[in-house]
């Protein structure tokens, strides 16, 4: 038969129960069963109360089990990023890096000076361009020719694509060439046409020939090709 308490106990372990103390705890410090002890809490909580109470006190539980899961997560990171010296006192170079100091922020910075000479850009033409006897055409290319068959030379300056280079190189005069003849036909206008030029190898058989003429680079696509 279950063993009953006196209205003192009772109101004991309501307060003891309110304070925090386990079912378990107040049932073998009063020497009756759990079910005893529940059934009083809830006759003069309520049920609700009684609900609300057991809830604070798993979520009390849980938070010290969080807490200790994260702080075991933050030490097995500092952990693995800990440089390891190939000696008898590893132990104690592993105790040395995983400090208190791991987990302090940084509260200190330093100013960069802002760079102040000028940056020089004639390296630039020459990163630009790929040197003629680099370059592997295809079997076949097409050029914009007027009508009287004589090339169409432009400076560098016109094409927008280039304009980051300097202005010494955007004054260079120029041949365009055109892989592709869809590319080409679209690039021609009615005082032109297109030319085909099925032996690539010409234009360095006349690199020479163009270079009198003052011509220096070939556009290509997104090449460019100096001679």
């Amino acid at each position: 038969m279950p063993k009953r308490l006196t209205t003192k106990q009772i109101d004991e372990i309501v307060i003891g129960f309110k304070s925090g103390a386990e079912i378990e705890a107040l049932s073998q410090k009063y020497s009756c069963t759990n079910s005893t002890i529940i059934r009083n809490l809830k006759k003069y909580l309520g049920e609700l109360k009684y609900k609300d109470f057991i809830k604070k006190s798993n979520s009390l539980k849980e938070k010290p089990e969080i807490n200790k899961t994260r702080t075991n997560n933050l030490v097995k990171t500092n952990f693995d990023n800990v440089d390891f010296k190939n000696d008898s006192n590893d132990h104690k170079v592993l105790s040395e890096n995983i400090t208190s100091s791991n987990f302090e922020p940084i509260d200190s910075f330093f100013e960069i000076a802002p760079i102040d000479y000028a940056i020089d850009n004639s390296s630039r033409k020459e990163l630009s361009s790929i040197p003629l006897s680099e370059v592997d055409f295809p079997k076949v290319v097409y050029m914009v020719v007027d009508k009287k068959i004589e090339l169409e030379i432009k400076q560098l300056k016109d094409f927008p694509e280039w304009q980051f280079l300097p202005q010494d190189d955007l004054s260079r005069k120029t041949i365009e060439i055109f892989f592709d003849l869809n590319l080409a036909k679209r690039s021609c206008n009615k005082e032109q046409k297109v030319l085909k030029v099925p032996n690539t190898d010409v234009f360095r058989i006349a690199s020479h020939v163009l270079l009198a003429k003052g011509i220096s680079r070939i556009v290509c696509a997104e090449n460019l090709i100096a001679l």
